[in-house]
């Protein structure tokens, strides 16, 4: 799995720190509508009060990190300041003598020591803070304990996020779902990941409009990578140069540590030293993308470092899109990203890869594409579905076949972001070129100039 970083190595840091301040200001927000739609769906969806917490802005201790809300927080609210929380009331709970909202936002008081530091920041007495925030009431974060006491008496369960059997980094939800078993010892917890889960997986047009203005800049960095490439650069070099671009279009960070191996290291899945000198006859594997107002993007292109493709370059490159082509012609509400049925992405893009082409022993290449086909992207670039469930409208997907041979120094992988229609499918990073012709192009153009 990517990781989303705020700190990328080197040059790439630097150009980071350097852009991301005035490109802040062109994060943009969906109408407080559309939140507010997504927390009755969400509530009506459990029918029993819902907790849940934004981040706090001590994630992380480095200096240049750059605070991004939570992301269910930030999909219900659209409020993007730390130390945040929310309550949903059931519609049920007025019969049964809850005389408070049925949603309030808490927000910490205002600190004008800190705010000479890190900027102004809501509070919960501000002056029109209902109408800044969509809400019918907002609160002092204190207040939130004691309406918790009031809604255990009325409801024996509460949801909030559980910590999950594959959560890593920061323990976000481990922590504030300790604080509410501490606050309201006598509710039992019920986790509401899953089903925050299958209301994102379905993207609203607005979202869709964000994702594109994500994918956009990644596009043209990918262009100019392609352009630029040559032997004797670094791969710093290349994924300094893509940095620029996204921030200069208004993306606010990436959606991922960028990834730029040569040689070898094409051949590691998530290699990020990007310290390698890129030398001549070198294949060169790029999954650079940016992230726009909270939305990512999720792109790879794989490159010959000179220009043109061997002959061994070019073969493996061919069945890699062979596959990507065969999932992609295939991909329609009802399919299945896993699975060994006919139904199942993944086995038709494995097919594929299994039946063209051998390695130096004369195996078949299925054991080299060793990692999943797709996953869902949106606010996160691994972004959560919910219970699994065969595709629908409206969800955002990568297709990503692989192959990647240690032995021969070779890995190829090409990633793009596709949305499923009703009636099949819409590439949202058509503009990328995919072929072995139209890349090589590019680069010959980039040459020349």
């Amino acid at each position: 799995m990517k990781r989303r970083s705020s700190i990328l190595r080197g040059a790439v840091a630097l150009l980071l720190v350097a852009c991301l301040a005035p490109m802040l200001a062109a994060w943009e927000r969906e109408p407080l509508s559309v939140f507010a739609a997504r927390r009755a769906k969400l509530v009506a969806a459990v029918n029993a009060p819902i907790v849940l917490f934004g981040y706090t802005g001590h994630e992380e201790a480095n200096p240049s990190y750059v605070f991004m809300q939570e992301e269910n927080f930030y999909y219900l609210t659209g409020h993007n300041e730390e130390g945040a929380a929310l309550l949903l009331v059931p519609e049920s709970a007025e019969q049964k003598g809850w005389s408070g909202a049925r949603e309030i936002l808490y927000l910490p008081p205002r600190d004008p020591a800190e705010e000479r530091w890190n900027g102004p920041r809501m509070g919960p007495d501000d002056p029109g803070i209902l109408e800044k925030t969509g809400f019918a009431r907002v609160e002092t974060f204190a207040k939130l304990r004691d309406a918790l006491a009031v809604l255990t008496k009325i409801y024996p369960e509460i949801y909030t996020e559980l910590p999950g059997p594959h959560d890593e980094g920061y323990p976000h939800a481990a922590n504030w779902s300790k604080w509410v078993k501490d606050a309201a010892p006598q509710a039992s917890l019920k986790d509401v990941s899953p089903a925050e889960g299958t209301l994102r997986a379905i993207k609203s047009p607005g979202e869709l409009a964000l994702m594109q203005k994500a994918i956009d800049p990644s596009i043209d960095a990918h262009i100019e990578a392609m352009k630029m490439m040559r032997p004797g650069l670094y791969e710093y070099q290349v994924a300094a140069k893509m940095v620029e671009i996204h921030a200069y279009a208004g993306c606010e960070t990436e959606a991922y540590a960028p990834i730029v191996g040569t040689g070898f290291n094409s051949t590691v899945l998530h290699y990020n030293k990007l310290d390698r000198r890129i030398e001549d006859g070198d294949i060169v594997l790029m999954d650079v993308a940016g992230q726009y107002s909270g939305y990512a993007s999720d792109i790879t292109r794989t490159i010959p470092a000179n220009g043109k493709f061997t002959a061994r370059q070019r073969e493996i490159y061919e069945i890699v899109l062979g596959a990507q082509n065969a999932a992609m012609d295939a991909l329609k509400p009802g399919m299945t990203l896993y699975g060994k049925d006919a139904m199942s992405l993944q086995k038709i893009a494995m097919d594929y890869i299994d039946s063209h082409g051998k390695d130096m022993e004369g195996r078949s290449l299925g054991r080299y594409f060793i990692h999943g086909l797709s996953h869902h992207v949106g606010l996160d670039v691994h972004d959560p579905s919910g219970p699994s469930r065969p595709l629908e409208a409206g969800m955002v997907i990568t297709l990503e076949p692989g192959i990647y041979i240690p032995e021969e120094n070779l890995g190829v992988r090409i990633e793009d972001d596709v949305l499923v229609t009703t009636t099949g499918y819409k590439l949202l990073t058509a503009r990328l070129p995919r072929s072995v012709d139209e890349i090589e192009k590019i680069m010959a153009d980039g040459k020349a100039k």
